[in-house]
């Protein structure tokens, strides 16, 4: 097979010059069709990418660098293309010979300018792939922007997600057209000269926040909760939320509460942030609240998080994220709750999320974010299967199941309410960790996926911060987490009281 991309010569780019495009570990050769320039870009664009590149992105190299073309040293085609993927908004030719014609559509128009005004009107456009021969939509997508920074990354991200998408449809695999949680915003066009002032404002802001304050800084809340909890309200309603304290240079993120042997503990992710990796901690509670000191119980050399735990076969097993690594590791309890003890490498290779763990219709399914090259984190949703918790694991048929900024990524446990399987999701369309979803799967095996997102939870007077992040329950205990502004000075002031004074605080109870 012989991949032809289809692009304008006078806006070449970095992401396009390539030699194959890798598809299930096959390299398939591609090669370059140069085009003339159908639509004219906005005044300076190549200027202002250069000034984002220098300013925004100190001087790192990004995909979307323009791309020098010496046309001596253009390389002939290596013979007729079998598809072409078409990143111009030209007519194709109605006497090519290739068997497929693929065209990437950004907010339902083609080429990259319609890239540009999405991410100019200041969001990233939903991306379609359309079959050129029909019209027919063969994927979509919402891509996540937490590494977009400025105009250029922006379209890097864009483009790593459409090249994501490609390469999805060229396997073979069935491809599942999902309908997105959210549409993509309809903001009024903005002229390119502002928006690297106002990416540079952006960022500018951002490294003084950083210079004041811990960020982001994650906190756990918790409630009991005998009536109907978050998942039979839809919302956060109910009895007050109660902030698990911590001492100021660290967070606390990820709660996982589990019951074994007759005691309770909240697993979480600890975050230092003078050291900036995390470690899995753990704390006990009884009927009224957490006692005792906050436990380490596992750490790595590597980054940890999301300590996903599960019961099997009488045992208590843990998979903390560990993506830094690139694998999925299960451990196995030896001592409850601070000895833990690395068992089996379930997937490897693979840089997955948030792995969260079902058992559906005699079956294990393992779902997780899926970050494939360049783009984002976490819109990408990645599904495995396998009869035993320690696998094989087998990929689902149409990895990734779903692209969506807005609803793909795990945000705890999944329950089952009325016979019916749920899972709480990221809500990412406003930033990394903004919100939840609550997502209803109607449809889940081997080779089918549809998920329909009926509740949307957020911050704000029951749950006041900037962020909601992750949703678990054991038994009346309920656990959630968001972000808050955590004064540097503070956590210094905490480790020396009498250098610094501040006015008393409120009690740390939320309602």
């Amino acid at each position: 097979m012989i991949i032809e991309f289809r692009c304008e010569r006078e806006h070449a780019r970095r992401w396009m010059c390539r030699d194959a495009l890798s598809i299930d570990g096959r390299d398939v050769p591609v090669q370059i069709a140069w085009t003339a320039t159908a639509q004219a870009r906005p005044v300076g664009l190549d200027a202002l990418f250069e000034l984002e590149r220098l300013v925004l992105h100190r001087g790192k190299r990004s995909g979307a660098d323009k791309l020098k073309i010496v046309p001596d040293d253009t390389r002939p085609p290596t013979g007729p293309a079998d598809v072409i993927v078409d990143f111009t908004c030209a007519p194709s030719d109605p006497n090519s010979s290739a068997r497929l014609h693929l065209r990437p559509l950004f907010n339902g128009a083609a080429g990259e300018n319609a890239a540009l005004a999405a991410i100019l009107a200041g969001d990233l456009p939903v991306i379609e792939i359309i079959n050129e021969r029909d019209g027919s939509v063969l994927d979509r997508g919402h891509p996540s922007g937490e590494i977009a920074v400025g105009l250029s990354g922006g379209l890097d991200t864009v483009m790593a997600r459409t090249l994501s998408m490609v390469t999805a449809i060229l396997s073979g695999r069935p491809r599942i057209l999902p309908e997105l949680a959210r549409s993509a915003g309809q903001s009024i066009r903005r002229h390119p000269a502002g928006y690297v002032v106002r990416g540079l404002a952006a960022s500018i802001a951002k490294e003084i926040y950083r210079l004041c304050c811990y960020a982001p800084h994650w906190q756990v809340g918790w409630r009991f909760n005998q009536g109907a909890g978050v998942w039979n309200t839809g919302d956060l309603s109910g009895p007050g939320w109660n902030i698990l304290a911590d001492p100021g240079h660290r967070f606390y993120a990820d709660p996982f509460p589990v019951r074994w042997r007759g005691r309770t503990f909240v697993f979480f992710e600890d975050l230092d942030h003078r050291v900036g990796k995390g470690i899995i901690s753990a704390i006990e509670f009884d009927e009224t609240g957490p006692i005792g000191e906050v436990v380490p119980v596992l750490e790595e050399p590597w980054h940890l998080s999301y300590p996903f735990l599960i019961e099997d076969n009488g045992e208590l097993w843990m998979i903390p994220e560990s993506s830094t690594n690139r694998d999925v590791a299960l451990y196995k309890c030896v001592r409850f709750p601070d000895k833990w003890e690395r068992h089996a490498t379930l997937l490897s290779g693979i840089e997955l999320s948030d792995v969260t763990i079902t058992r559906h219709n005699g079956m294990n399914y393992l779902f997780a974010a899926w970050r494939d090259g360049t783009a984002g984190y976490s819109d990408s949703l990645a599904i495995f299967y396998a009869k035993s918790l320690l696998g094989p694991w087998l990929p689902h048929a149409s990895n990734p199941v779903l692209i969506d900024r807005a609803s793909a990524r795990p945000a705890g446990n999944f329950v089952t309410i009325n016979e019916r399987l749920w899972r709480p999701v990221q809500d990412c369309a406003d930033g990394y960790g903004a919100a939840l979803g609550l997502a209803e799967i109607i449809e889940l095996s081997p080779t089918t996926f549809k998920q329909i997102v009926r509740h949307a939870l957020g911050p704000g007077p029951a749950w006041p911060g900037r962020k909601l992040h992750t949703l678990n329950r054991c038994g009346q205990l309920e656990v959630i987490d968001g972000s808050r502004v955590q004064l540097k000075i503070r956590a210094f002031a905490s480790e020396f009281p009498s250098a610094v004074s501040f006015p008393r605080t409120s009690p740390s109870t939320v309602r």
